[in-house]
């Protein structure tokens, strides 16, 4: 049988990430532990600075709670804050190196395939781009998510964008250069472009707000509403698994 160099670099890889294991980790966590062949612990890190850019000289590190699960599948990148009880669960991406920085409050929960990401938030010149900024307590973030709040499979969220708390953010929902109130929720593939959406309204599902006068008119989240409660639900289930999965690391 003819030696298949293709075939046993995949081997070797594979294996490399079994070993790995699947525990969630924290920033600078396990760097004895994973050193293979030459290749440095930065190249493989899922947590890790910022590059040096022309719009940014200062590489900046994730702030991570103790408290929080990052698995070792999702990335965590550059000026990002995570609270505590927070689940950042595979294959999720929050990256702050271009949109900047980007805070996720505490209990909130990052699902599988959800990106966070912000558009240029200083100029070559060091100015801060004000129009790609949103401000909570005079600071200023790329993307703010509140406590509480659920970002469900896939979903984005791309800055500027305000997200508050005890909000449900569906499968597949995408926000962009808007502002979503307390207690509201995205509807599975809906989405909210430009806008304002004020508390306690909902997106219907695959419905696009792209105007102000379409987010005012949103509906009410009512007692009889079906998803009044789905995000207290999945909350509660994030926070225990991420205690869970640390406990098990």
């Amino acid at each position: 049988m003819r030696f298949n160099k293709q075939i046993f670099t995949i081997l070797i890889l594979s294996l490399s990430l079994t070993l790995l294991g699947s525990g969630c980790i924290s920033e600078g966590e396990g760097a004895e532990d994973n050193i293979a062949q030459e290749i440095t612990v930065s190249e493989f890190s899922n947590i890790r600075e910022n590059p040096i850019t022309p719009w940014n000289s200062e590489p900046t590190t994730p702030v991570i709670d103790s408290t929080a699960c990052v698995d070792p599948q999702a990335s965590v990148i550059g000026n990002v804050t995570i609270g505590a009880s927070v689940m950042v669960s595979p294959m999720a991406s929050i990256r702050s190196d271009e949109g900047m920085p980007i805070f996720v409050g505490n209990r909130s929960n990052v699902q599988d395939g959800v990106v966070l990401h912000g558009l240029e938030t200083v100029d070559e010149e060091g100015k801060p781009v004000e129009k790609n900024l949103v401000e909570v307590d005079g600071k200023k973030y790329a993307v703010y998510v509140g406590e509480n709040v659920s970002l469900a499979h896939q979903s984005q969220v791309h800055g500027p964008a305000y997200v508050g708390n005890d909000t449900f953010i569906g499968m597949q929902a995408f926000v962009f250069k808007s502002k979503i109130g307390n207690n509201c929720v995205l509807e599975p593939t809906s989405a909210a472009i430009g806008v304002t959406v004020p508390d306690g309204r909902y997106i219907p599902a695959g419905m696009v707000v792209t105007s102000q006068t379409e987010a005012d008119k949103l509906p009410e989240i009512t007692d009889d509403y079906a998803y009044k409660h789905t995000n207290e639900a999945v909350v509660y289930v994030n926070v225990h698994l991420a205690e869970g999965y640390n406990e098990a690391s």
